[in-house]
């Protein structure tokens, strides 16, 4: 069992033999890939990485409305602006699913909210990172939603249920996304020079964000032996990083655009491309708050925040009316 295996890569990750009966009876359920459900038991830290995992998606899905909701107004057609628009929405309602299963395991959308603001909580890095042009949308759907399919799909398939019945119809949508971006970079590269000019520029820009997206190497992740212990996570982070870049390098040559990576070769004994490592101090500086638009991301949600405030309390007060009504009605 790989619960049993990794525990001499000094993870910290406990065999079976070290664990108690309900710690091992927990873990031989997920080695026998069953889905743990809100009211079984489970381990702390279980509970606790899984929290941490699906509201820092959740919070991407919302977060990353931003840097997309930028161009809604700019769109070149009105068939762009109904695409783009449809696609914002779909990114709130992604948000919607995660932060409801998120709320099974005993977390309120209020506090992961919170967190979000005090930056307690993170979201994907890539999100700090503008969108100047129309390319930009391009390079979104084809890159940042490509490597979150790559990321997503194998959740379809992560222990814990809530979780895993989500990412069934986010998958289904993201998909789509990529699709969407890949056609606004094809019609850039094929078009005026000027176009593919812009086209080549918003990949060389997402390229590098694109592959952190996956998180740092396996060697330097804090979470990951034991997320794949739990089946939180199905793959690591290197694993998930080869893979995009196998699956985009080609997309990029049938748009003749180049992928900025002067070290970038198909390694015939390997039977993948050897590719350069993205800034890992860059990575881990915008995670730090450092990033081109950290301070504009989370004053955007901060006043989101505020300025609805009125309408939860205004939904808060309907409710407790309807109770109250209720309680009166079956008193009678």
């Amino acid at each position: 069992m790989y619960a049993q295996m990794i525990k001499s890569t000094g993870e910290g990750v406990k065999s079976l033999d070290e664990m108690d009966p309900q710690e091992r009876a927990f873990q031989e359920r997920i080695n026998a890939n069953d889905k743990i459900e809100p009211k079984d038991w489970m381990p702390d830290g279980y509970r606790k990485n899984l929290i941490r995992q699906i509201g820092q998606h959740a919070h991407s899905e919302i977060v990353g409305q931003l840097p997309e909701g930028n161009w809604i107004t700019r769109a070149p057609t009105l068939e762009r602006k109904a695409i783009l628009l449809a696609k914002v929405q779909d990114e709130a309602g992604h948000g919607l699913y995660l932060y409801c299963a998120a709320e099974t395991l005993g977390v309120s959308r209020d506090q992961m909210t919170r967190d979000l603001l005090s930056g307690k909580m993170k979201y994907s890095s890539i999100f700090n990172y503008p969108t100047l042009t129309w390319a930009d949308m391009g390079a979104v759907g084809w890159l940042v939603d490509g490597a979150a399919i790559m990321n997503q799909v194998p959740l379809q398939r992560t222990s814990y249920g809530p979780y895993a019945r989500a990412m069934v119809r986010i998958c289904k949508e993201e998909s789509f996304h990529q699709r969407q971006g890949y056609d606004i970079m094809m019609k850039m590269a094929n078009g005026t020079e000027a176009q593919r000019k812009m086209a080549q520029d918003a990949l060389n820009r997402f390229w590098g964000p694109s592959l952190m997206m996956f998180g740092p190497s396996d060697e330097n992740s804090v979470h990951s032996a034991q997320s794949m212990a739990w089946k939180i996570k199905m793959n690591s982070n290197d694993e998930l990083r080869q893979k995009f870049v196998d699956q985009t390098v080609p997309q990029a040559e049938y748009l003749g655009l180049t992928v900025p990576d002067d070290t970038l070769r198909w390694n015939e004994e390997r039977g993948h491309y050897d590719f350069a490592q993205p800034d890992w101090d860059e990575f881990f500086d915008v995670l730090k708050g450092n990033g081109p638009c950290n301070t504009e991301r989370l004053e955007a949600r901060n006043k989101a925040w505020d300025e609805g405030r009125w309408v939860r309390e205004g939904l808060l007060a309907h409710a407790a009316k309807k109770r109250a009504a209720a309680a009166q009605v079956a008193a009678e």
